[in-house]
């Protein structure tokens, strides 16, 4: 038994139900209170959700986690969509994983994000943390098909390669962010990362095998029989008959000695 199915029969039970759902729910929760609160008082409560290091020194522990709360958007309408796409995410993963290892995947991941910002330095959000969820039912569900601006459909894998793409070219601009996308992958990188390379391991396997076994095998131009004395082969006269006679040698029945002919 693998170390996740162990800690999941024992651990299983104070799994958090939907809890992607639940991060969604209190990023439009916060932004409601952003709307519903006086503007002086709005920076000023973003500030206190925020990851800050020194803060965190100093005793603010939430900020580890709180900064996964802000919304990525102060538009309501779009914040809305964004909520409501990481509650499918967020339902889909639940169905293939079941609720304790997207815990694990999220908690972690969130730990992986805090402690990187912590070991480095730098602020960190929960934006490119979020795109791994994409990049996770992407794995599982590679065809399921959005409506891109809802007008659109696109399968969610391609919606997950311009995630890496961005990504990769956001690290070509400012290579400084190489650091924050590792932490914020890492989550990925485990949960998937071993399966990954163990089938790439096993279709090279493969491969070498079906070379090895194509080796072996007896090219069809070349020819299996031929005569000793006029140097036919079975693909000159697919009707004669063959023999090795007692010095070793084989003769086509057309050529075959005499002796052996009587026979």
């Amino acid at each position: 038994m693998s170390l996740i199915n162990r800690l999941e029969s024992k651990l299983g039970r104070f799994a958090i139900p939907g809890l992607v759902q639940l991060i969604a729910g209190l990023q439009l929760l916060t932004l409601f209170l952003l709307y519903f609160s006086r503007s002086e008082a709005q920076g000023a409560f973003i500030e206190s959700l925020l990851f800050d290091r020194e803060k965190v020194f100093q005793g603010q522990v939430w900020r580890m986690f709180s900064f996964l709360f802000v919304p990525s958007t102060k538009n309501l309408f779009f914040a809305l969509i964004t909520a409501w796409f990481m509650m499918w995410v967020g339902k889909g993963l639940e169905q293939a994983w079941g609720a304790f290892r997207v815990n694990v995947f999220v908690i972690g991941g969130m730990l992986a994000v805090a402690a990187g910002a912590m070991i480095f330095g730098y602020a960190t959000s929960g934006v490119w943390f979020f795109q791994t969820f994409i990049f996770a039912f992407a794995m599982f569900y590679p065809n399921e098909e959005i409506l891109l601006m809802l007008v659109l459909p696109v399968k969610i894998k391609w919606v997950a390669w311009i995630g890496a793409g961005m990504m990769f070219f956001t690290i070509i601009l400012q290579p400084i962010q190489i650091i924050p996308i590792f932490f914020a992958n890492l989550a990925f990188l485990v949960a998937f990362g071993p399966e990954f390379v163990r089938s790439r391991l096993h279709m090279a396997e493969v491969s070498q095998r079906r070379q090895r076994f194509e080796r072996a095998q007896l090219p069809e131009t070349e020819a299996f029989h031929k005569c000793a004395q006029c140097g036919k082969t079975e693909h000159d006269d697919r009707h004669l008959e063959w023999r090795v006679t007692d010095d070793g040698e084989e003769y086509c029945s057309a050529c075959r000695p005499p002796k052996d002919k009587k026979a």
